[in-house]
């Protein structure tokens, strides 16, 4: 695995791989996501890019701030385009017309993983391709109009499942990708947020050290589709950790490890507050929503801490 030091100084002088100009919102979480995982790389790097918020605003026409090989995809086969690729190179290697240790990251949206691109993203896996896939996690389908995806939280105002007189926001609990991936026993899946940078670049690096399929599922705060401020992604990244929302942590080879456990957990109502999709929720008659949401994040915190053996990372 790569040596480069693990701090802002070291990582500053590294040329960034997404360059500014492209015309993603103000203060979207996905860019700086991609940044970081861009920063966290060593070598060669082919990226594919599911159909997205971060693919249309990056790639207009034949502009791109892309600096690395780069492939547009449908919503639903970003996974399954990087895996023909990571096949071809391995057949040019083994035939000697290629000599370079490449990697492989394959980015996409909830909607594009958690829905639209969750077959070809599963059978990736089990087919054991040797490529990192991310999931910039904003919990809807931003680019389309803030609809529902199975990843948007419980409650959530969305304008597929919009609170008010007839239903209070989404009534679903949100789907727990991460543990479904690591199902697939591959041999590394983790939680990462913006917010804890190092902790995110340490699991990039670790990834892209693994031979074979590995999955990682990051917090990405959309204010738009969250109706927060425009200067508020890291502040609600770091509100997502510290109440538990986002935990973060890793399963490598089955063995679960929380990679940062609060010193002080914060209640759900914290991380909730700042969002306007989740205002109806502090109306007396919804109270039974609250209680019923943070006692979901207590339960899976627990599950989570019982399987790490309640290590302190």
């Amino acid at each position: 695995m790569a040596t480069t030091p693990l701090t802002l100084k070291e990582l500053s002088k590294k040329e960034g791989l997404l360059t500014s100009g492209h015309r993603m919102c103000a203060g979207c979480g996905a860019p700086i996501v991609v940044k970081m995982v861009l920063l966290a790389a060593e070598g060669p790097i082919v990226a594919a890019n599911a159909t997205g918020c971060l693919e249309v605003s990056t790639c207009i026409s034949d502009y791109t701030a892309w600096k690395i090989p780069w492939i547009h995809n449908a919503f639903e086969n970003a996974a399954a385009t990087l895996s023909g690729v990571e096949t071809m190179y391995r057949s040019l290697k083994k035939q000697g017309k290629i000599s370079k240790d490449i990697k492989f990251i394959a980015f996409g949206g909830d909607g594009g993983t958690y829905d639209i691109g969750f077959q070809s993203l599963s059978g990736a896996m089990e087919r054991g391709h040797d490529m990192l896939y991310i999931c910039y996690d904003n919990g809807a389908y931003m680019n389309t109009g803030i609809q529902r995806s199975s990843a948007t939280p419980f409650g959530a105002d969305t304008t597929t499942c919009p609170a008010g007189s007839v239903i209070p926001g989404k009534t679903q609990q949100r789907k727990n990708l991460t543990k479904i991936m690591a199902a697939h026993d591959i041999p590394y899946a983790a939680q990462a947020s913006p917010s804890h940078w190092m902790d995110l670049v340490k699991k990039v690096k670790k990834a892209l050290s693994i031979e074979g399929p590995k999955f990682m599922n990051i917090l990405s705060p959309c204010n738009r589709g969250w109706r927060s401020r425009t200067d508020d992604a890291i502040t609600l990244s770091r509100l997502g950790v510290e109440t538990c929302y986002w935990p973060l942590y890793e399963i490598e080879n089955g063995v679960t490890k929380v990679t940062f456990k609060p010193k002080e957990k914060k209640p759900l109502v914290d991380f909730l507050k700042p969002q306007g999709r989740f205002k109806h929720l502090f109306a007396p008659e919804n109270e039974w929503m609250l209680k019923k949401f943070q006692e979901a994040v207590d339960k899976e915190w627990e599950s989570l801490l019982k399987a790490s053996g309640n290590e302190q990372p």
